[in-house]
């Protein structure tokens, strides 16, 4: 446990030095332009309308008109103001996140595995085949999962804390469901992905919770603020930068664990056939 989390600290700093380099914000530009794009899409023929519905629907909350006299008793009563921005907020960041992954993963990562290959990982042979289609079909089946994972948890939201935890939590298993076989790919057979896949599980969760947490930043400024809340739509770009940025370092850390993991497997005896 101990070597695989130097390994996990040592991959880490080098996805830093490589997330600085020009080469990871000129591909960061595609996602970032069709992730905003798409949002800004969203929020000009949905956003109105979905603020309308649900201001319909809290006016006829009698627990809410009693809660909002209460807070303008007490001199609060501008956050009534947002309480329907912040909700729809609330709904749709979730999917945004998960659309932010599956961007970084069809424009930047497989260049990025790419480049940490030729640059760190020379003596590793691509590998030919069809791991293309086990990867895809994996992501697919984490994403359903993910996607009901946040539909039933959705009613534990209303609680506070539980709206900064569920649903970072579930990201973060995303990303670990993804990301080691999408980087391990192009360079293992299968039989070693399989193998890798369960030595560095726990190292693998671990690394997936801390970037599923990481993305949870915007969210927290949206609730920070009413300012904040009801400027959603204007600060879109802002957010789609934030989870491209997180799901890149993602891409470059798992990228320079998964092949150094796989370097160390094919250096020892620990795998048939080497």
């Amino acid at each position: 446990m101990v070597k695989t989390m130097g390994l996990c600290l040592d991959s880490l700093w080098r996805a830093g030095l490589y997330f600085c380099h020009p080469r990871t914000l000129a591909l960061a530009l595609m996602p970032l332009l069709v992730l905003t794009a798409v949002a800004w899409s969203l929020g000009y023929f949905f956003w109105d309308l979905a603020l309308d519905r649900l201001s319909d629907v809290l006016s006829d909350a009698r627990w809410l008109n009693s809660g909002g006299l209460w807070l303008e008793a007490l001199g609060w009563g501008r956050l009534k103001q947002v309480v329907a921005p912040l909700l729809v907020i609330l709904s749709v960041t979730p999917f945004l996140v998960m659309i932010s992954l599956l961007a970084v993963m069809v424009f930047m990562l497989p260049a990025l595995v790419s480049w940490v290959g030729r640059r760190r990982f020379a003596t590793l042979p691509k590998q030919t085949g069809r791991a293309g289609a086990d990867v895809w079909w994996r992501v697919l089946q984490a994403l359903w999962m993910a996607i009901l994972a946040l539909i039933v948890s959705s009613p534990l939201w209303l609680v506070p804390p539980m709206v900064m935890v569920l649903p970072p939590l579930i990201w973060g298993w995303l990303v670990y469901r993804v990301l080691p076989t999408a980087v391990l790919a192009a360079y293992s057979r299968r039989e070693e992905r399989v193998l890798l896949l369960q030595q560095h599980r726990v190292t693998w969760l671990l690394m997936g919770l801390f970037c599923g947490y990481l993305a949870a930043l915007p969210t927290l400024i949206w609730v920070s603020g009413t300012l904040w809340a009801t400027a959603f739509a204007v600060l879109v770009p802002l957010a789609m930068a934030i989870y491209v940025a997180v799901f890149a370092l993602a891409g470059l850390w798992f990228a320079h664990y998964g092949l150094a993991a796989l370097l160390q497997l094919r250096e020892t005896d620990s795998f048939p056939g080497n």
